[in-house]
């Protein structure tokens, strides 16, 4: 059958990475993306320079892959999710840099919306919270603040649907088309009745019309132009027929397809999804509730699945502050050796709320504190109680949900800093269920290739995708529970002087 092409559209970065049938990351071809910070709190990426990182990432893999004698199955996509692209159709043109997923911009907009009483509605429509990290008030803040001309050319898309319709033809008929999982972070998704909604549009001042369609994630959404492919390339005519978010694909990619199973990938921040099955559950404090995946006619007789979620905003982002900031570390790959200086971080805690607090605290006016120092404090002290923040943040974030979620029984892990024996060690000192890392840790872009390879019948079911996950190592708690649990009491104790910290103007 050949291979499949997994493009993940990252936060930092752009990957293409080639999947052949056994489910093995076989080539891969990366581009860093810039990061602009016009203001505090602001965050902005360049939508042309991320759709030049991919055109040129999947055509040297698929060249590459070509010249091995690899037929290309089709291309599966995830992506940084709220992120939130502006673009006319007819004409190509980006109106303004995409406001990413970390954008505190439009915090005041959300304390507004709170005071007017629509939390009620946007919880039970959505699943979500009314904060600036979700792609509404993104999208209003466009439409009102940065200069963008409502009209019937007017796209207002992730960055997954930016893609597709550049990849299907773009001015030349490109498809306008987003999936469930997408679209079920933007707070105008209904998502148990799976369809945007005419009162979320209203309430939050965004036209629908404007919005792309939404479609099953498995499923063709379209096909490679051929004028963009360039003659002969290998690419032209493939179909796009795989799309997740990122913390969606990470969770189907770790083979997650039974309620109960969960994972957590450790990124610029950490998502921990918990399979729910398919009925959609009630809200749940603290917590978010998404689409996990809708596999349409690909999935039997159960397509939809749902997750709760726990969105923690900063995790890796602190190595990188540690290394760019404070000049601790000259790479983020040190940081574990940095650690190991000490055995322990001496009642040091770093709260690393540069962009506020997610789940289950959902502040967006917390800031970074670093609370505990004494003169014997030192680096290793500190980079190990920025490791240590990232294993509290999700112990919080997995009580939250045993409390509504019946239970995780454990905890598959991938991400950048999963390859941290002593991140995920931590990790189940405080949570006392298994950790276990998968052979691979590209298990978000395996999730939009497996979309895409089962829509294309490279794979037959999520049945034969569960047999192809294979397990590296489990990590199983080793501390005693007095030690792991006295350690996160002063964790909460660090949280409790961080929230509230800015005030609305400062945000």
């Amino acid at each position: 059958m050949g291979c499949v092409i997994a493009i993940d559209a990252g936060t930092t970065g752009v990957r293409a990475l080639a999947v052949d049938e056994g489910g093995k990351v076989v080539d891969v071809s990366y581009r860093e993306i810039r990061q602009y910070f016009p203001r505090p709190g602001w965050v902005e990426h360049d939508p042309v320079e991320i759709w030049t990182a991919v055109a040129a990432t999947v055509s040297e893999v698929g060249r590459r892959q070509a010249a091995a004698g690899q037929a290309i199955a089709g291309i599966g996509i995830t992506n940084q999710r709220e992120t939130v692209v502006a673009w006319d159709r007819s004409t190509g043109e980006v109106l303004h840099r995409a406001i990413v997923w970390q954008d505190r911009r439009t915090a005041g907009r959300c304390d507004e919306l709170r005071a007017a009483g629509h939390l009620g509605v946007v919880r039970e429509k959505t699943g979500l919270v009314l904060d600036p990290y979700f792609s509404a008030t993104k999208m209003a803040w466009l439409l009102t603040d940065g200069a963008v001309q409502d009209n019937a050319e007017l796209v207002l898309g992730t960055v997954d649907s930016w893609l597709i319709w550049n990849l299907t033809g773009g001015t030349n008929g490109g498809a306008v088309v987003t999936d469930a999982t997408n679209a079920s972070r933007t707070l105008l998704y209904d998502i148990r009745n799976r369809e945007w909604s005419d009162e979320l549009g209203q309430i939050f001042g965004v036209p629908l019309r404007a919005l792309p369609t939404v479609q099953p994630s498995c499923g063709r959404f379209g096909m490679v132009s051929g004028d963009l492919a360039g003659p002969g390339s290998p690419l032209a005519g493939v179909a796009v027929s795989g799309v997740a978010g990122d913390q969606q694909a990470a969770l189907f990619g770790q083979a997650c397809f039974s309620a109960g199973m969960a994972k957590v990938t450790y990124g610029t921040g950490s998502f921990v999804l918990l399979n729910v099955g398919e009925a959609c559950p009630p809200p749940s404090e603290g917590l978010l509730t998404t689409m996990a995946w809708d596999l349409g006619e690909h999935g039997g007789s159960s397509p939809v699945a749902y997750a709760l979620e726990g969105a923690v905003f900063v995790t890796g982002a602190a190595v990188q502050w540690l290394r760019d900031g404070l000049g601790l570390i000259r790479e983020s790959a040190e940081i574990e050796a940095l650690a190991r200086q000490v055995e322990s971080s001496e009642g040091v805690y770093v709260v690393p709320a540069f962009t506020g607090l997610g789940s289950p605290w959902w502040d967006p006016y917390a800031r970074g504190t670093i609370t505990g120092i004494t003169r014997g404090v030192g680096a290793a002290h500190i980079g190990r109680a920025v490791i240590e923040a990232m294993a509290f943040q999700v112990r919080d974030v997995v009580e939250a949900m045993s409390e509504v979620g019946g239970g995780v029984s454990a905890l598959r892990v991938d991400g950048g800093a999963s390859v941290m024996d002593l991140l995920l060690q931590m990790q189940a000192d405080q949570i006392r269920i298994p950790v276990e890392r998968p052979g691979t840790s590209e298990t978000t872009a395996l999730g939009a290739a497996w979309l895409a390879g089962l829509a294309e019948g490279v794979w037959g079911s999520t049945s034969e995708l569960s047999e192809i996950w294979a397990l590296e190592r489990s990590f199983t708690a080793e501390a005693s529970p007095v030690a792991a649990d006295t350690a996160h009491s002063g964790w909460r104790r660090a949280v409790e002087r961080s929230v509230g910290w800015a005030s609305a103007d400062q945000s």
